[in-house]
This record gives C-alpha cells, structure tokens and sequence, in this order.
C-alpha cells in the first residue's frame, strides 16, 4: 500500500492571532490562502501521482475544503471518517462533536506528561491523547488491510499526521516530539508486503513543491 497523507490548507483557526479561545466552537473552513495552496496542491498531485485507487477526508469544514479540490482533479469520491479529525474534537467514543457545538477549552498538558489527561476538561465524555491515538490507529489498520495493493491518498490535519507517525514508527504513549507539516504538504509512506529490512518506507514528508509558484508560499 502506498500512503499519501495531505495536511488541509491553510484555515482561519491556523492564523496567529487565532487563540485557543478566539477559535474555541468554530469549524471553521480555509482562508484564501488556504484555497490558494488547495488549488495548487490539486494542479501539481496528478502529474505526480497519476493514479490513486480511494480519497479519504477528515469530516473537519477545513479537510472538506481541501479534499474537494483534490477529488476535482482525479474524479475520485471522497470518502468521509470522523476517525481522522484533529485532536479533541471527537468524545472519548470516537464519535464526532457537533460542527455547531466544538468544545471550547482545551487542556494545556500535554501528552508527554500525560496521555490520559482529557485534552477538553470541560467535556467529561472527551478524548485524551490516548483516545485519540487509538482512533487514527483504527483507521491506518484498516486501510491496511482494505487497500493492501493500493495507492490511497488521506487529507486530514497536522494532529492526526503525529500519531500516524506515532502508530508507524511504534512510539511511545509519551511522545517528545513534534512532526511539523505545512499546510497542504505531502507524505508518502509505503506498507511493504516483503519485509526486507522494516515493514514501513518513508519516501518523503512535507513535500510542498506545488506551493513554489504562489506568492510568499
């Protein structure tokens, strides 16, 4: 299976003088930019990746966005899963939280201190970290076994790029490190049938070459 995992364009809750409580409730879609880099992203990926079997999206109003462009490009549906949604907006049961009633508050503890500590306090059946691991690797092991000699591409948002690396790579609950992806950047991860010297292959991550034409990309 080869893995093409997309980060969403740039949003508005991405802008920096969007805080954690400007933010707090909103599903909120793309900037202009955002479109900008979502265009590009659809104009560049199919000379590149000419064929993909299944597109796959975060249900978030910013994935949505951004997946349509790409489904624009190859013709391909879109299939939905609330598994792939950022960090702390689904209940500990994977189940997504209205786009009308997002939680407000999120905790500042983070999961190298402590996996299981509710990443939405003020939501007592919300996730932790550790819920939110599980969920995205439920949905990586199915794929696995639905798409084993595919192409699959998955736009979803820079959380769930963490723990799929987390789930890959077989790190710890307790994780040091943040892997960082642009908005709209590419990774691409091959599941190995022949296992020569690991399961998985890493070709590349954060590939933004289809940004190079925009303006200050």
């Amino acid at each position: 299976m080869h893995l093409y995992l997309i980060r969403h364009g740039q949003s508005y809750v991405n802008l920096p003088d969007w805080t954690p409580e400007t933010r707090a409730g909103l599903d909120a879609g793309l900037t202009e930019r955002g479109h900008n880099q979502a265009k590009a992203l659809a104009a560049w990926l199919p000379a590149h990746l000419p064929q993909i079997d299944a597109l796959y999206a975060s249900t978030m109003q910013r994935t949505r966005e951004t997946a349509q462009y790409v489904s624009d490009a190859y013709g391909h549906d879109i299939r939905w899963d609330d598994r792939i949604r950022e960090v702390g907006n689904n209940y500990r049961d994977g189940s997504p939280f209205p786009s009308h009633a997002l939680p407000t508050a999120y905790s500042n503890v983070p999961a190298a201190n402590n996996p299981f500590h509710l990443i939405t306090p003020g939501e007592p059946d919300g996730e932790s970290f550790s819920h939110f691991r599980v969920r995205v690797g439920e949905f990586l092991y199915e794929m696995i076994e639905k798409h084993a000699e595919e192409t699959i591409v998955v736009v979803m948002h820079g959380g769930v790029l963490n723990v799929m690396f987390d789930n890959i790579f077989n790190v710890g609950l307790q994780r040091q490190v943040d892997v960082w992806e642009e908005n709209t950047g590419i990774t691409h991860f091959e599941r190995q049938t022949e296992i020569k010297y690991a399961r998985w292959r890493l070709y590349y991550m954060g590939k933004t070459e289809h940004l190079l034409e925009l303006k200050d990309a």
